[in-house]
């Protein structure tokens, strides 16, 4: 579904904006311009002289469709996507196999709140922002946040990591059967970002995809033939 993937590009927009991240200051929050669409941070990201560089990165694990009911029209659907937004303070850790980007392994009580602080700063530009408009057009209305932890006690291992599972009910793929394109309500968000951006670029790029269909010529008649 192109709607589930415009709505993690849209986000990817919002909390790394176009503007910041050509002039390298004003970014909405504590990740900076270390937002990273469904990959982890490289190394080359991340700043080896602090104790550990606050990173995003997003994914889009799930999305569907189905009639809105039993009678409905097959254009009549409702859709639903899980938007992951995994933030993490992450560290450079090493193995026998070199170097890796990781979050960082520690109970820091610190570093928990500068965590803590990231998430609701995602949750802010998202839920509730002026920016987050733009990824607000997309869906219909979020179903739930969950907020996943990741740590294995009886070990004694809490890694600064927390993925926020957005689940979110989104408006539906709809085709311009005639014209191509993208369809709705994608175009319009293609239309609604900077022309520099990253999100738009991605988006461009499927438009050549979508091609116009060539619909036979309408007929007068009923269903059972032609007029006589």
């Amino acid at each position: 579904m192109l709607s589930a993937e415009a709505l993690r590009l849209a986000a990817i927009e919002i909390l790394c904006p176009t503007a910041a991240a050509i002039s390298g200051n004003g970014f909405p929050t504590l990740a900076g311009r270390a937002v990273f669409d469904s990959r982890a941070a490289p190394l080359e990201d991340l700043n080896r002289k602090a104790p550990y560089t606050p990173v995003l990165s997003l994914y889009t694990p799930e999305s569907g469709f189905a009639l809105r009911a039993e009678a409905a029209s097959v254009d009549d659907t409702v859709a639903d996507a899980v938007l992951d937004v995994v933030a993490e303070l992450a560290v450079v850790n090493q193995d026998e196999d070199g170097e890796f980007a990781d979050a960082m392994a520690a109970t820091d009580p610190e570093a928990r709140l500068v965590l803590a602080a990231l998430c609701a700063q995602v949750r802010y530009l998202l839920d509730r922002s002026q920016a987050g408009g733009l990824w607000r057009g997309l869906v219909s209305h979020i179903i739930k946040v969950e907020l996943q932890t990741f740590a294995v006690p009886n070990l004694g291992l809490r890694w600064q990591r927390v993925t926020m599972r957005f689940h979110c009910g989104i408006r539906d793929d709809d085709f311009d059967m005639e014209d191509g394109g993208l369809p709705q309500p994608i175009r319009r968000l293609y239309e609604a970002l900077p022309e520099e951006s990253y999100a738009k670029a991605k988006l461009g790029a499927l438009a050549a995809y979508f091609v116009a269909e060539e619909l036979p010529p309408f007929e007068g008649g009923d269903a059972y033939g032609p007029e006589n």
